[in-house]
């Protein structure tokens, strides 16, 4: 009896564990089907989203090439198979007969124009409507580098830019030159000195490096105030962190993502620029501007600007400038930034402009005068051509070199104008629309006008008009001759535009294009640039980073002139 009831007490037992196990395991297929069907649903979810998103021209008539899932039409250009400029090059050159095309850069849909009336209206004549640039970075996130000009939309960028812009004018940066030459004196200086301890007369430089060195220490004097040599310190602190600073391919992803998905990028707070660099820039502008206070310190540099347009003292002392006294590529100031005003700045927003110096001019400039390098060294008929251009001047000023001689010597300005145009540092101008506007008809055969919407973006491709041989026959020769006085008018409007058009052109181009001319000018004097055997012929661009530059480097010989 005790047996029987253990046998049946077992029996039961292995029911109910039975009739459990059977319940568990309906409760793990119930949940695994509820996960299998939320993401059957999210997932069609994101299908329909990118198949929304890549339909944006569809029955509009306006041509695009084909994009891929999630990376748009930017797949290429991520691989490192294609440059920037080769890829909106590629879009500009497939569709020669439309007004513009679309573009998608991951989800981001946008439009590239192509037509110079278009691109007048846009950028000049109907401003308002893309007075905006695609955000950088939210201020929000970095209340530094989220505050600097190019960052700022509408009325806080105009404001920004009417109190900048008489610090950028032709009489400012004549205070400044003194400092670039110092700067040249101080490279030419130790360049012969390597060649001395190398008991040579030539030395092969890889010119980047050269330049961004060069453009780290005219920044450190001419915006900061601050006396360094990078050739010779090649680790000192201000230009470790003004690379750090400089946007390299990690952080133009990083940016890049801020403009594509803005909302999530600020939601997990990524920051595209190292808080250490950050501190170290705000500090050393408080600093500088406390003790010149303190010890009434007056420096005609971008520090002093800066305090004098705290002060609302920073006003246009001159007339505009002319062409012939700032050279064929400078930009005119707009209205906008000849408007007085009463704004009242904070200290990060004035050391943000202080800043801007670094991410405009330490990778921009040093790219420019690596490629005017390569040129030269390409071209020695250009190079003795100009060479006797720069003795002359020496012969007639004898030997007094300062801002009225740079500006006077006409081939230096065409051989720079013609450096930007085939080597744009900018290959892109981009507009954010903030009205919807009528672009009317993409082509001919498009039978109604599009409307680009608030929110969305043009974009233009300088490298690709700068190439287009209806405007520069042989495009990609090197011919300084194209900006001479004889030829310069045949250069149609809206064609050369290396430091954009409009309002939002580049506020810098007058320090840039002095900073350029000082340094070729000295270069030359010293030294004949040659190609070496790690010269890059025929010079092509690197497709492994989104700046200018030549696969294998920007190698070039320096030898001593006797």
């Amino acid at each position: 009896m005790i047996g029987l009831h253990f046998q049946y007490s077992n029996y039961c037992a292995e029911l109910v564990a039975v009739r459990r196990s059977s319940c568990d395991c309906g409760l793990d297929w119930t949940a695994n089907m509820m996960t299998l069907i939320w993401l059957g649903i999210l997932l069609l979810a994101l299908i329909q989203y990118i198949w929304k998103t890549y339909s944006r021209y569809d029955g509009t008539g306006v041509n695009y090439l084909k994009p891929l899932p999630i990376v748009g039409n930017v797949g290429m250009m991520f691989l490192g198979k294609r440059h920037q400029a080769q890829d909106l090059d590629l879009l500009y050159t497939s569709f020669p007969d439309d007004r513009f095309v679309g573009r998608y850069e991951m989800m981001q849909s946008i439009i590239l124009l192509r037509e110079l009336e278009l691109i007048k209206k846009v950028t000049i004549k109907d401003s308002e409507h893309f007075i905006d640039h695609t955000s950088l970075i939210d201020s929000s996130v970095d209340s530094i580098f989220g505050r600097i000009l190019f960052s700022l939309n509408g009325q806080e960028w105009k404001d920004m830019r009417s109190t900048l812009s008489p610090a950028f004018t032709s009489s400012k940066m004549r205070g400044m030159v003194p400092f670039m030459i110092d700067v040249n004196k101080q490279m030419v200086g130790v360049i012969k000195n390597k060649m001395q301890a190398a008991g040579t007369d030539y030395l092969d430089i890889e010119c980047k490096d050269l330049t961004t060195r060069y453009a780290n220490d005219v920044i450190a004097s001419c915006a900061f105030g601050v006396k360094v040599d990078s050739h010779t310190e090649e680790n000192n602190e201000f230009y470790t962190n003004g690379l750090a600073t400089a946007l390299a391919p990690f952080r133009r992803l990083l940016a890049l993502g801020y403009s594509t998905f803005p909302s999530v990028m600020k939601k997990f707070n990524v920051k595209v620029f190292p808080t250490e660099s950050k501190t170290f820039f705000k500090n050393l502008v408080l600093r500088t501007m406390k003790e010149r206070e303190k010890h009434n310190i007056f420096r005609p540099d971008m520090i002093q600007l800066l305090m004098e347009a705290k002060k609302g003292k920073l006003t246009h002392d001159e007339k505009a400038s002319t062409e012939t006294d700032i050279g064929f590529a400078a930009v005119e100031e707009s209205d906008i930034g000849k408007r007085k005003v009463n704004a009242v700045w904070t200290d990060d927003d004035l050391v943000a402009q202080a800043v801007v110096f670094f991410l405009a001019g330490f990778e921009t400039i040093s790219t420019t005068m690596s490629f005017i390098l390569h040129e030269l060294a390409m071209n020695p008929d250009v190079q003795e051509k100009l060479y006797a251009e720069i003795m002359e001047n020496e012969a007639r000023t004898s030997g007094k070199f300062d801002y009225n001689a740079v500006q006077n010597l006409t081939y230096l300005d065409c051989v720079i104008t013609e450096t930007l145009r085939l080597w744009p540092p900018l290959v892109a101008l981009d507009r954010l629309c903030v009205k919807d506007y009528n672009l009317g008809r993409a082509n001919r055969k498009c039978k109604k006008d599009f409307i680009i919407r608030k929110g969305e973006s043009v974009a233009i491709s300088v490298y690709s008009i700068h190439h287009d041989p209806k405007y520069f026959p042989e495009p990609y020769k090197f011919d300084p001759d194209r900006f001479s006085e004889e030829n310069k008018h045949n250069i149609k409007p809206m064609t050369y535009m290396p430091f954009g058009v409009g309002p939002r052109n580049c506020i810098g181009a007058r320090f840039a294009l002095c900073e350029l001319k000082v340094m070729i000018y000295q270069v030359l004097q010293h030294f004949e640039v040659k190609v070496c055997e790690k010269t890059m012929i025929p010079a092509r661009l690197d497709t492994t980073t989104l700046s200018m530059g030549i696969h294998g480097g920007h190698w070039v010989r320096f030898k001593l002139r006797h």
